[in-house]
Parts: structure tokens; sequence; C-alpha cells
């Protein structure tokens, strides 16, 4: 089977390539190894993120994407070349008309950047569709009618929040905050508290495990090694929910505060709809416990998180390549 197109979601975090027919083939982290000695990429997505804090000198293990847009631009060429290749086989004799999504606060340099990457790394064209409309799609909120949908999609370098109505965006706000971010703070958090060096990559696995946006009364508790700063040996302490809870307060009321700037700039009727339907929670940062809650709470309006929310731009990504005749104004570039 040929693959003549193919649908990118290039996080911050993660990478998803979307394939008409096939679904969400490739789902890896957006990691890159290289090798000092001979500047050659030496491993991308789940090899090289296991490589996180555990490589030598000679090896940088780094992420070609900040905040949602390429930092490092050989790399993240090479990156989607690896991608590319893999979700179309080594046989594939037709290059591949590409969607990749991008943050919706994208400058035009920006855009030009990954336009460049996806054309250089084997594409026969490029499409670039905004974040917020992907997920909007993929979360099945029907955007081409005349009523208004509110979308918080958190990811790992940014969180985009958008009102859709009649198929585009009336209102937006972008944050340069999510997971990342999030995982910083709990490494600063540890460090201050408890005088405990750990990883982004443990700061993530915590996470994962008991962090809630908001205070519980019955606390979890997982136990954290790390590498005690006084004495400079391992050292293990225990850490409850309520502990992260705070350490991310910052970075959830930035994401929330995002959320109000757009309810803010909203017209009347489309935030009348907005009540109605609620605001709709996607991306990888939407998997954090009760952060619907925190949304609620703050902005009185009722949210909720999408089904499979890590996976929703990704599968926007295919049902607009399906319907690009439908979806076309909401291309905002392409080549």
């Amino acid at each position: 089977m040929f693959v003549k197109k193919i649908g990118i979601d290039l996080g911050t975090t993660n990478t998803l390539v979307f394939v008409p027919g096939k679904g969400i083939v490739i789902n890896e982290p957006s990691v890159v190894a290289i090798s000092v000695l001979d500047n050659k990429i030496i491993a991308v997505g789940n090899y090289a993120k296991e490589m996180i804090g555990r490589a030598p000198e000679s090896i940088i293990v780094s992420r070609p994407l900040r905040d949602g847009v390429i930092a490092d631009y050989r790399v993240t060429e090479a990156m989607l070349k690896y991608f590319i290749n893999k979700a179309i086989g080594r046989f594939g004799f037709y290059k591949p008309e590409i969607l990749v999504s991008v943050p919706a606060g994208i400058t035009s340099t920006e855009r030009r950047a990954v336009i460049e990457a996806t054309i250089n790394a084997g594409a026969k064209a490029a499409y670039l569709v905004k974040e917020p409309v992907l997920a909007a799609i993929g979360a099945k909120i029907p955007i081409n009618s005349p009523v208004g949908n509110l979308i918080l999609n958190i990811g790992g370098g940014t969180s985009d929040v958008a009102t859709i109505s009649l198929g585009g965006i009336v209102s937006w706000s972008s944050a340069r905050v999510g997971g990342n971010k999030i995982d910083l703070a709990i490494v600063e958090f540890i460090k201050k508290k408890h005088g405990l060096a750990i990883g982004e990559r443990t700061a993530e696995l915590i996470k994962i495990a008991i962090g809630s946006a908001v205070r519980q009364s019955n606390e979890e508790k997982i136990n954290v090694r790390g590498r005690d700063l006084t004495t400079g040996y391992p050292k293990t302490i225990e850490l409850s929910s309520n502990d992260l809870t705070d350490a991310m307060q910052e970075q959830l009321r930035e994401i929330v505060q995002t959320v109000k700037n757009v309810l803010q700039e909203t017209p009347p009727e489309l935030c009348s709809d907005i009540m109605d339907r609620g605001i709709v929670i996607s991306g990888g940062g939407a998997l954090l416990k009760n952060i619907e809650i925190l949304i609620t709470r703050i902005t009185g309006v009722p949210a909720r998180v999408a089904d499979d929310p890590l996976l929703c731009v990704a599968k926007g990504t295919g049902i607009v390549l399906d319907n690009l005749e439908v979806y076309k104004k909401n291309i905002v570039a392409k080549r």
C-alpha cells in the first residue's frame, strides 16, 4: 500500500503519526540522541528517551522542540525523517503529503521553519493546522456548526485555548506552559523542600502516579529516590499528592488564566453556548487527575476531559487529511 498522506502531531514531548486507513502508527517521545564525536544521530524516540539522565559525556540527548516550536532545526528535520520513513516503510516510492500540527501562537518565522523541515524530511507538500482546531476535531466537537465550543489543549510545551464556531477560531490564547514546566516545578520543589536532586523523568513518573490538580482529603503517597544535596549519597523520601499539588500551583494558575483570557474575549452569544456545552480538555496534561475540577471551580464553566485526550490532535490530523476541501480554511500555511 502506497502511503500518500500522513498527519503528524509534532509535540514538544511526544510525536504521533497518523496514516489514513491505519490510524495512529507511531507514538514516540520527541527525543534525539546525538554522538558528540562525529555529530551523528544514534537514536530517536523511545530508545533515545531511555538515555535521558543516563548518557555519558560523548552522547547528547536533546528535545529538538521547545514550547511547541523548533529549537534545533537540523535535529528536528532528522527526527521527522526518521518518523516519516518508519510510517511509510523503507520502500515508500512516493513522497507523501504531510499535515503538521502547530501551536496557536506560532509566528511566521516558526511556521516557515516547520514547513522547511517537513519538506526537507521527505514531504511532497506540507500543510500546517493550529493545534486547538485539530484537538477539537479529534475530540469529535462539531466545529462547523454555528455554536461556540471551547477547547483547552495542554501539551508538553504549550497550552492552547480557543473558542471555535462555524469552522474557525473566534478567540484564542496560548501559554508557553505545559507538562514539561510542571515537571521542572516538581524537581525544584523537591530540591527546596527536601534537599533531594531528582531528574525530570522521575518528576514525570511521580506526577503520573499521584499528581492531582486540586488538594485531596485522602492523600496518596509515594517513595521517591534521588541524591541528597547535603551528603551526595542516594536517599529516599516520602511525597504526598498534596505536596505535588502545591508544587504545580503556579503553572496550573497560568493555564487557568489562559482559559479565563479566552472567555473574556468570547462574544456573549458564544459564551452562553460554552456554558451549556462546557470546556473540553485534551492533550497529555488532561491526564492530570482532577484538572477538570480545578478549571470548573475557578471559571464556573463545567469542564470535561475528552476521550483519549493524548490522541485528539493526531486523530484530528487524520480527519482533516480525509476532508482537505472541507477544512481548507483552517490550513494556516501550506507549500
